[in-house]
């Protein structure tokens, strides 16, 4: 298994950046859960070892939530995780989404967080997370209600940081505001959708944001759902993430996008590198980013991504690929 007291300077070797102003690491990048365990990914076998994999790399942060797989995410990657020491691992899941019909069992309520993190822990089969998001802003929960149950659950020890995802840079500076009239423990980590294809809402609002209040920051979907590796450059493959998503394909697959990404691999066949590889460069590439969630089906694919560690991207290709994917209005 890998030494994580390795230098992360060594070529190659995986760095570890602090979760904003606090004092724990994460590797660079991660592994999440996100589409492939429990659905993608059924397989035990394969499961273990697309995981031990990551983590034999230098991975020690694993990020899942409830709601991926209706629970198997968790289940899944528990077992797994289970294999490895403890003090080695950040586990972080999520809360918000519907698990069921029942009218409370959504949300980001005391009493939806509070049941929530107790079936998160049987599945993940741990005593505590060390990161625990509020997977979306709650419209219908009092902000300071959600604030006290997340500070009630790190005074428990069932939680060692809270965090948010896709929270807009005003919702965030509201939650610091009531954490320090209250005492309670802030938000520490933002997790945002960031990619060469979705720039806007991070540019110009998180990463502002999370400046101004020292939060870490974990990026999700950094290839646009396989979109920047070019899988779907001549049509759906029919066993892939967009052909079971209606609503993801339709977000994110536009002959415009397709267009740049078809141009992209110019780019990356005279930079030497798998168009996957040098978007994963890119979206490390800023001090602010704690990591960047990968997510794989296959060991061949982790492995391939994970490269990304041996590309530092220059001033002029960085320029090149502004020129690229400019920031959407």
């Amino acid at each position: 298994m890998a030494d994580k007291s390795a230098k992360s300077n060594e070529p190659g070797s995986m760095p570890y950046r602090p979760l904003g102003r606090c004092g724990t690491r994460v590797s660079m990048f991660g592994l999440g859960g996100w589409t492939t365990f429990g659905e993608t990914i059924t397989d035990r076998k394969v499961a273990g070892d697309v995981i031990r994999t990551a983590f034999d790399a230098g991975i020690n942060f694993f990020d899942i939530a409830d709601a991926y797989a209706k629970g198997q995410a968790e289940t899944i990657m528990g077992q797994v995780l289970g294999e490895f020491p403890r003090h080695e691992l950040v586990i972080s899941s999520k809360v918000f989404f519907p698990m069921s019909d029942d009218p409370n069992d959504r949300g980001l309520s005391r009493k939806h967080i509070f049941e929530s993190i107790h079936k998160s822990l049987k599945r993940v089969n741990t005593d505590y997370l060390d990161v625990y998001f509020c997977h979306r802003f709650d419209e219908h929960t009092p902000t300071e209600e959600t604030i006290r149950a997340m500070d009630d659950l790190v005074h428990q020890g069932k939680v060692l940081y809270w965090g948010t995802s896709e929270w807009s840079g005003d919702q965030l500076r509201d939650a610091h505001k009531l954490c320090w009239q209250g005492g309670y423990y802030r938000p520490q980590v933002e997790q945002p959708q960031y990619n060469l294809l979705i720039r806007g809402k991070f540019e110009r609002d998180t990463l502002p944001t999370a400046r101004e209040l020292g939060m870490g920051l974990v990026l999700y979907s950094p290839l646009a759902s396989g979109l920047l590796t070019g899988k779907y450059d001549e049509t759906v493959p029919p066993d892939s993430r967009l052909a079971r998503m209606d609503w993801l394909r339709d977000m994110i697959y536009t002959p415009e996008r397709l267009e740049r990404v078809r141009r992209f691999k110019r780019f990356a066949d005279t930079a030497g590198h798998p168009r996957a590889v040098l978007a994963l460069a890119w979206a490390a590439r800023l001090p602010e980013v704690s990591s960047v969630i990968l997510g794989a089906t296959r060991v061949e694919q982790l492995r391939q991504n994970l490269s990304a560690l041996n590309v530092q991207l220059s001033s002029a290709q960085l320029s090149v690929l502004d020129g690229l994917f400019p920031v959407e209005p």
